[in-house]
């Protein structure tokens, strides 16, 4: 596992609140992702950590406190080829949608050349590229309708490599796909993260997920309760789990 430099961060959040009305969602998040790092977001639906991916990568505007991307105010930031984003149930489109898995991932290059660019050979070696770091370059003449969950779901980290990022945003990307799929899944962000020097950010709530790779773990419930390398939080996890089973085992012994 390669060394991460705590003091270069791609993202810095300072006393970042946010609320939906009169719905408090999130409160002083104080939070850097460093580069280099693979950092699991974890908590249960509903405890804010969407809306904390959207406030980063800009789709929302805080309520109050203040982003950095890159060491600049995240308002001024331009250059968003820097960073991918691969959503919550990207897979959920029309299975008919008539494009290959090489139109699929071209998409991506559009995004960085703009719309009115024309493709060159030196895009469609970033997509064969992009492909291989996957393990999907022979599907690039499929159509993306024909493929798995697991498999449609990789051509679109493909689709997010390809504008070339420094950070990777992950939400919730194992929804629907099958145990065996999602293992695999974890494997490859693992070894994106540590081949490519690539930052990863997987926001979930699937703990054995975050367990199998992850460098470090944020944990949200509103606010942040804890941000840590991994084994202290399996260490804080299992004597948490120990907590609760001697708890009821007194309650027991009581009744």
């Amino acid at each position: 596992m390669h060394r991460v430099n705590h003091a270069d961060n791609i993202v810095e959040l300072k006393n970042v609140s946010f609320n939906y009305g009169n719905d408090r969602v999130l409160k002083d998040i104080n939070l850097n992702i460093h580069r280099g790092d693979y950092l699991g977001i974890v908590g249960t639906n509903g405890s804010g950590k969407t809306t904390l991916l959207k406030i980063i990568l800009g789709l929302l505007p805080p309520s109050s406190g203040s982003v950095k991307l890159f060491g600049q105010d995240a308002k001024n930031f331009k250059d968003r080829s820097k960073i991918g984003y691969v959503p919550q149930k990207v897979t959920n489109f029309d299975a008919n949608f008539p494009a290959t898995v090489e139109e699929v991932v071209l998409m991506g290059r559009y995004a960085r050349r703009g719309l009115f660019h024309s493709i060159k050979e030196g895009d469609r070696k970033r997509v064969r590229f992009a492909l291989e770091q996957v393990e999907m370059a022979s599907y690039e003449n499929r159509l993306i309708g024909e493929l798995s969950g697991g498999q449609q779901q990789r051509v679109f980290i493909a689709r997010a490599l390809v504008t070339e990022p420094e950070i990777v945003f992950l939400d919730e990307p194992t929804t629907g796909v099958d145990k065996g799929a999602r293992d695999e899944f974890y494997q490859l962000l693992k070894k994106l993260n540590e081949d490519l020097k690539l930052t990863v950010v997987l926001i979930t709530h699937d703990m054995e997920g975050v367990a199998y790779g992850a460098m470090h773990v944020a944990c949200v419930d509103h606010t942040l309760f804890f941000h840590s390398s991994l084994e202290e939080f399996l260490k804080e996890t299992k004597l948490n789990e120990k907590l609760e089973r001697d708890a009821r085992i007194i309650a027991h012994h009581h009744q």
